[in-house]
């Protein structure tokens, strides 16, 4: 009897918000490998907001999550069958393989990693997408000196978090921006920020404004909306803002900024960046990243959801900001 590969697919745009009705669960039995071919067994599936956008049909910076197909996400996993002698049976690799418990190559666009001293979900979090996104935005956009103060939107997820302590080996001053007291407490205690305001408070600005007495010199940004509103007023002339995401616009709602003017007169630097685009850095920041993971001096937190059916809530929370940390879906 054939071995059955459970997947979803997107099954329609979605009007607004996410819902469960926008995906489909298939199941598709398992081809024979071809020469050349190698199948994995994967082990977490990364659930990214960014994966929001492709969900549109608009133009972007990818194509659109083709309907009827595969959701596209990061996974890792551990070869389980191969017909290619650069894969062995046991090998963990990293892939695109998307929502779907088994994938198959042949041989492009895997990479085997090593989880002798680093988890193997790392590789999904601080040891790869994420991780690189907040080493590239912080040393390639805002290049911090020591005693700047820089501030991070959605500061104990899985770019943020690493932001921010990033920002701290550099000798800057760390300021993280969280939704919840308890996200803001392991911002501060366990990842080591300065400080860090809660957006849910009601008191955004003002309580920003306190925490950067100097200014601001430096902005990391996930979000958008009043959150990007409250550090632009906050920025110092010739501030460095990284725009990685504006997870606030995601369903489809326009957020104009309330005082676009302070670009102007604060000369501030505004720029977007897909790190994709930048794979010439992932050598190097991959080396940082994962060197500092398996000395413990790099913390992380995940939220795991469990199985691929959990997979379409998992990211609807992700989505409403319902996760700690890295989300993730453990798949076996």
């Amino acid at each position: 009897m054939p071995q059955i590969n459970r997947q979803f697919v997107l099954a329609s745009r979605p009007q607004g918000a996410v819902t469960p009705e926008n995906f489909r669960l298939v199941e598709t039995p398992l081809a024979p490998l071809a020469d050349g071919e190698v199948r994995v067994r994967n082990h977490y599936l990364s659930l990214d907001p960014y994966m929001r956008g492709r969900m549109n049909d608009s133009k972007s910076y990818a194509p659109p999550q083709p309907l009827d197909e595969v959701m596209i996400g990061g996974t890792v996993g551990e070869v389980v069958e191969s017909k290619n002698e650069k894969f062995a049976v046991g090998d963990k690799v990293v892939a695109m393989f998307g929502w779907q418990e088994y994938g198959t190559s042949n041989g492009t666009g895997i990479q085997k990693v090593d989880d002798t001293h680093v988890p193997l979900s790392a590789y999904l979090g601080p040891v790869g997408m994420p991780g690189v996104t907040a080493w590239y935005g912080l040393n390639r956009i805002i290049a911090p000196k020591a005693g700047e103060t820089v501030v991070v939107s959605a500061a104990s997820g899985a770019v943020g978090s690493v932001v921010g302590q990033l920002a701290k080996e550099a000798g800057a001053r760390a300021v993280g921006i969280a939704g919840g007291q308890q996200k803001c407490r392991y911002v501060v205690e366990t990842l080591g920020f300065d400080a860090c305001i809660d957006y849910k408070a009601g008191n955004l600005y003002q309580d920003l404004k306190a925490a950067t007495p100097d200014g601001v010199d430096g902005c990391f940004e996930n979000v958008g909306g009043e959150v990007l509103d409250a550090t632009l007023a906050r920025m110092n002339p010739f501030g460095r803002i990284a725009l990685c995401g504006y997870i606030a616009g995601y369903d489809g709602q326009p957020l104009p900024l309330k005082h676009p003017s302070l670009i102007l007169t604060q000369r501030l630097l505004v720029q977007g960046f897909i790190v994709s685009e930048h794979m010439d850095v992932w050598p190097e920041a991959l080396k940082q990243l994962g060197t500092l993971v398996a000395q413990k001096k790099l913390h992380y937190r995940e939220s795991i959801a469990q199985g691929l059916d959990a997979a379409p809530e998992a990211f609807i929370g992700l989505l409403k900001g319902k996760n700690f940390g890295k989300q993730l879906v453990r798949l076996i």
